[in-house]
């Protein structure tokens, strides 16, 4: 049996978590069975279990995903059964500095923002740079290819060299997803 647990929000993220008129809260307790008390001063959520013992643990995805920078809407993915939250700590491609850490996001993010979104189109995962980590929401299978290509990115692979790869895995688990 799951207990009560609790998470940490930044405080600039307690109003996504709320939602307008605590919409978004609301929708997270309704569709986990749980109840939800944030305290806006230190952002930490106390989650208490209902019904569903699972319910608290999507619960607390759902906080952790939008701590990570995801919208609510985004964090609800965490709610089907397949879906899965994978956080990667940029730092540790980093060594440890401030500077790396900012062009390592420059890379990951890409210009305009076209790298996320590559790596969302290519996979059907969808993708966060926020702070100092890289999260994703999505299946085994597409967490897998997103680790990957941010592996690369982060070690220093040129884009092209990550989007070939990308493009490779689409065509495998389209390849995967046919039946035969």
């Amino acid at each position: 049996m799951v207990g009560q647990m609790y998470a940490r929000l930044p405080k600039e993220r307690i109003g996504v978590a709320v939602g307008p008129d605590g919409r978004a809260k609301r929708e997270i307790e309704r569709r986990t069975g749980v109840k939800l008390t944030l305290n806006s001063e230190t952002g930490e959520v106390q989650i208490e279990p209902g019904d569903d013992p699972l319910g608290v643990l999507k619960a607390r995805d759902v906080i952790v995903a939008i701590a990570r920078g995801f919208s609510a809407e985004r964090a609800f993915r965490l709610l089907e059964n397949d879906q899965l939250l994978e956080i990667i700590d940029i730092r540790d491609f980093a060594g440890g500095s401030d500077r790396a850490v900012v062009r390592l996001k420059g890379r990951l993010i890409g210009e305009r923002g076209k790298t996320r979104r590559i790596i969302e189109q290519t996979t059907n995962a969808h993708v966060s740079v926020y702070g100092r980590t890289v999260a994703a929401i999505g299946s085994v299978e597409q967490l897998a290819v997103v680790r990957g290509a941010v592996q690369m990115l982060l070690a220093g692979a040129k884009h092209s060299t990550v989007y070939k790869f990308l493009e490779r895995k689409r065509r495998e688990m389209k390849n995967r997803a046919m039946p035969r």
